[in-house]
């Protein structure tokens, strides 16, 4: 089994920078990818960013695209999600995602909050 613990949500005002990180634990852990989703108060859940494990290529929403930058420490096993330019449309609980098995994101954490104030 692997458990997914974020961090670092907080409340923060329009147009500074917040960094979240994901660990994952558990058993051996070699993902395909390593992801961000957010859900925000009465919308959908969406994605946000992923990246490849092995070769660290990167996928953005176009809404994060330019703002955003996820990155991955294989040795730590952990994600990270670096948000810059924060708008409060950015409010939203963040979830870490893993795609262990491919095609699908199989694990997910618990998520952690976002507040961007205006």
């Amino acid at each position: 089994q692997v458990q997914l613990v974020e961090s670092g949500g907080r409340l923060v005002q329009a147009g500074g920078s917040l960094r979240v990180s994901c660990a994952a634990s558990g058993r051996t852990f070699s993902p395909y990818t390593m992801g961000w989703f957010r859900q925000a108060p009465g919308k959908e859940r969406e994605f946000v960013a992923a990246v490849s494990w092995t070769s660290g290529s990167t996928f953005y929403a176009d809404s994060v695209k330019g703002r955003f930058t996820i990155s991955r420490d294989s040795a730590k096993n952990t994600v990270y999600l670096q948000m810059s330019s924060l708008k409060p449309e950015d409010t939203a609980v963040y979830f870490c995602v893993a795609e262990v098995i491919p095609g699908k994101y199989d694990y997910w954490g618990q998520g952690t909050t976002v507040t961007v104030s205006s």
